[in-house]
């Protein structure tokens, strides 16, 4: 079905697949790293300054200049985290050159850019670029205000820093307001070159390209320095133990409450259980036919959202509701409710058939595009558990009732997290 091969180049990995589903080709350059409070601003920085400028290109205007005389192709940046681990994105999309009259050779320039944008940043004086460093500090500062006003982000957020307090995970993605006036030009390129020797990095090109030539051109222009592996990370290194649910309510000028909590699966991606929790997760809050979006919203219209997620490389899961004040001990309680009687396996075989069915779609639909296939096959990096994409279909089409049932008793309410009106709950 998806024919990903990975190959090991000077200190890297490239994964190839090869595909004529696509009219573009889509390079995606991921870096990996232990999530830490001392990187944690300098690592959400460093990407926006790497796509400002390059040796060749050095401002970001001449930079998207190029990008469109190679046929309009696209670069974006992005950061994540997934477990323990802080994850810097670049992708390039581009045509793919047989599908073009003229045969520009767009994939070589394509590979060559990249490269140049990782490898070669535009410098002054052996360092960043002072203008360029000050501009996306202030873009950067932007982006972490930014989730202040979004009330439903800040209450994720909140929660994770209440739920993990002393774990890496607290960490914001983007990194902490008050770090962000402390890095200079010259301290940005010094952590910038111990990433380049440090990080775990992976190298995607996928489109209708055999792998010899992908690899060819990998070879040509991408060489990182020496490299020094870090330890694996083991996720759940020590299991938490809860002796009592943290109860934290804040207040702030909102209209509607926002109640996050948060629970312990302790399930990871890399256990047996994963595909279970996969279908429990959907019986339970994952989608519009889930116990919480027909209990608390539909039935009892006590939220104007309710609705669950995991995060499978930490072992938690998220509940978002959107709750009036006056309403807030009754939708926990409901919340609550479902939970115990997803305990008990109070759940129909058309609640199972339908969940399967619908991460069975939700799966198609992600690897349907470049983007989504890349994430979905860097789940194997981050774990080192390898999941083909035929093993996700068949393993969570034969998910058994003991399953979910066995998988909802390890379940355990860590923290729940209100953000409420001035007024306070009543």
């Amino acid at each position: 079905m998806i024919n990903e091969k990975v190959r090991a180049v000077q200190g890297f990995r490239v994964h190839t697949i090869e595909t004529d589903k696509y009219k573009t080709n889509t390079l995606v350059l991921k870096m990996k790293a232990p999530l830490s409070k001392e990187t944690v601003t300098f690592r959400a920085l460093l990407p926006y300054v790497l796509q400002s400028g390059t040796t060749t290109y050095p401002s970001a205007k001449q930079l998207r200049t190029y990008l469109d005389e190679l046929y309009g192709a696209t670069l974006n940046v992005d950061l994540t985290k997934k477990g323990e681990h802080h994850i810097i994105t670049i992708r390039l999309d581009v045509a793919n050159e047989k599908f073009l009259k003229e045969q520009t050779p767009l994939l070589n320039k394509a590979v060559q850019l990249l490269s140049e944008i990782v490898l070669q940043p535009a410098l002054e004086n052996g360092r960043f670029v002072e203008k360029i460093v000050e501009q996306e500090k202030r873009s950067l500062k932007q982006r972490i205000q930014s989730v202040y006003d979004d009330k439903m982000r800040y209450a994720n957020l909140r929660l994770v820093e209440e739920m993990c307090k002393g774990e890496p995970y607290a960490l914001h993605t983007d990194g902490q307001l008050e770090d962000v006036d402390h890095i200079t030009p010259e301290n940005l390129f010094d952590y910038y070159q111990k990433a380049l020797q440090e990080d775990e990095i992976d190298l995607y090109i996928i489109g209708s390209i055999p792998e010899e030539r992908v690899l060819e051109l990998v070879q040509s222009h991408f060489s990182f320095p020496a490299r020094t592996t870090r330890p694996v990370i083991n996720q759940l290194t020590e299991k938490k133990t809860i002796t009592n649910v943290n109860e934290v309510k804040e207040e702030q000028d909102v209209k509607q409450g926002k109640l996050n909590i948060g629970y312990r699966t302790n399930v990871t991606y890399e256990d047996d259980d994963y595909y279970a929790l996969q279908v429990f997760n959907g019986i339970f809050g994952g989608f519009s036919h889930s116990k919480l979006f027909i209990n608390v919203r539909e039935k009892e219209s006590l939220a104007y959202y309710a609705a669950s997620r995991l995060e499978s490389h930490k072992g938690l899961m998220m509940v978002m509701a959107g709750v009036e004040p006056v309403n807030y001990e009754k939708a926990v309680q409901i919340i609550r409710d479902q939970m115990e009687g997803m305990k008990k396996g109070d759940f129909t075989d058309d609640e199972m058939t339908q969940t399967k069915a619908v991460i069975r779609n939700q799966l198609l639909e992600t690897i349907d595009t470049p983007r989504g296939l890349v994430e979905v096959l860097y789940h194997n990096v981050v774990s080192k558990r390898k999941r083909p994409i035929e093993e996700w279909l068949s393993e969570t089409d034969r998910v058994s009732r003991e399953e979910v049932v066995r998988v909802a008793n390890n379940i355990e309410l860590d923290t729940i997290y209100f953000l409420t009106g001035m007024e306070g709950t009543k």
